[in-house]
């Protein structure tokens, strides 16, 4: 026997503000299911101050203890929109003829479409991060982005993005961007159009494949050493122990580390592309924001990790992850100076969401204007990431020390402004 469609996702909205929401998933269980659901949830700017997740392989049951930012204003229209992706993330299940597990592996889904917006206006401070955040709350992804700035201050900012809802390709969803896209900067557009590309225009609008050797040296030199960061962009002392004691079946991995946005998803993302199952696991924030996580895992195969290389791999790919989840630096190029912000990207191809909306809210209140800025994807070694390259206002950015831009976009993308 099933469960009802609308028993999947339940989720329980707090009476009090400032408590906890609380979100209940019950289905199917699948491999990196947790990290597809912590995905969303930091999509929708939400932070998960305690976590209980059970499964005994085939069925799952996980609950969410989540906060809404305070300045957040949630409708109920939004809180069915989140049921809704959370919905779309479980492998399906029918309520009239028992268990259908996840698609097979055989028959993945379609990649979406991808439309690019053209935005042609006139440049003011704040701009892109306004126009990002449209397209954040109209459920746009961004895939790739260029903005470039005329001498006469006359911005052409080209998005390319997918859309969740699967309606950028009808008329009446293509203006309703464009009506919301005006509604915030008024009589500073000058133009907006829309249009589906195929995948040769997208390739073309890439970034070179390869970075600078001077760039990978300077952000990605801790993961090419493998040593642990010396810089202070990092988060606090992290603890990675692995115990194979306690349980018969199961390997223990236990976590303590600083609490910052997204870092469910980034341990999550990592078990995900190591291929590790959670049969069992317990998330929770302690006072001073510091985070003990409890997951007892297993391998593909439903054994626990005995191979000491493979434990030692583990734990120190999860030990550099909650470390430094994301570089950023400041640096020369040229008379100009650019901000570089990377993340690493899941085998999966998806990235970590709304980095791009979280830099340009940060300059935006260092008072720093954007020139130009682009994302694309490279390979650094054996991982993919997403770099996001911006070109500060010659103007703006020398009024604005290098190492106040590093820290403030930093402390931004952590959760800790």
């Amino acid at each position: 026997m099933g469960i009802l469609h609308d028993d999947v996702v339940i989720i329980r909205q707090s009476e009090k503000e400032g408590e906890p929401n609380v979100i209940t998933v019950n289905c199917p269980d699948k491999t990196g299911l947790g990290c597809d659901l912590c995905r969303i949830l930091l999509f929708f700017g939400l932070s998960i101050v305690r976590g209980d997740v059970s499964t005994d392989g085939k069925w799952c049951y996980i609950v969410f203890w989540v906060v809404c930012k305070p300045a957040t204003r949630w409708g109920s229209s939004r809180w069915e929109l989140l049921k809704k992706r959370l919905i779309g993330a479980c492998p399906s299940c029918s309520s009239a003829s028992g268990i259908s597990y996840y698609r097979s592996e055989l028959q993945p889904p379609k990649p979406p479409d991808v439309f690019l917006l053209k935005l042609c206006c006139y440049d003011r401070k704040g701009l892109l991060h306004d126009v990002t955040e449209v397209l954040c709350c109209l459920e746009l992804n961004i895939k790739k982005v260029k903005v470039s700035t005329t001498p006469d201050g006359t911005v052409m900012d080209l998005f390319f993005v997918t859309d969740t809802r699967e309606l950028l390709h009808t008329t009446k969803r293509q203006e309703e961007t464009c009506k919301a896209l005006e509604d915030v900067m008024q009589e500073a557009v000058i133009s907006c159009n829309i249009q589906k590309v195929g995948p040769q225009i997208t390739a073309c609008s890439q970034a070179s494949p390869f970075l600078p050797s001077q760039i990978t040296e300077d952000i990605f030199h801790l993961e090419m050493s493998n040593k642990l960061p010396s810089v202070s962009l990092t988060s606090n002392s992290v603890s990675v122990t692995m115990d194979n004691s306690l349980s018969p079946a199961h390997t223990l991995v236990q976590i303590i580390c600083q609490d910052y946005k997204g870092l469910l998803y980034d341990i999550m993302r990592t078990l995900k592309d190591y291929n590790i199952q959670i049969s069992y696991g317990r998330f929770y924030i302690k006072q001073g924001r510091k985070c003990e996580i409890d997951l007892f895992i297993m391998q593909a195969d439903g054994k626990k990790i005995v191979d000491p290389s493979k434990q030692n791999a583990l734990s120190s790919r999860l030990q550099m992850e909650l470390l430094q989840p994301l570089r950023v630096a400041v640096m020369s190029r040229g008379p100009d100076t650019e901000l570089l912000v990377a993340n690493p990207v899941e085998l999966s191809s998806k990235g970590r969401p709304l980095v791009f909306y979280d830099i340009t809210l940060a300059l935006k209140m260092l008072d720093t204007c954007i020139f130009s800025a682009e994302i694309g994807r490279h390979m650094i070694g054996d991982r993919e990431w997403e770099v996001y390259r911006v070109l500060l206002d010659e103007g703006a950015s020398l009024s604005v020390p290098r190492r106040k831009v590093e820290e403030g976009v930093w402390k931004l993308l952590m959760g800790w402004e």
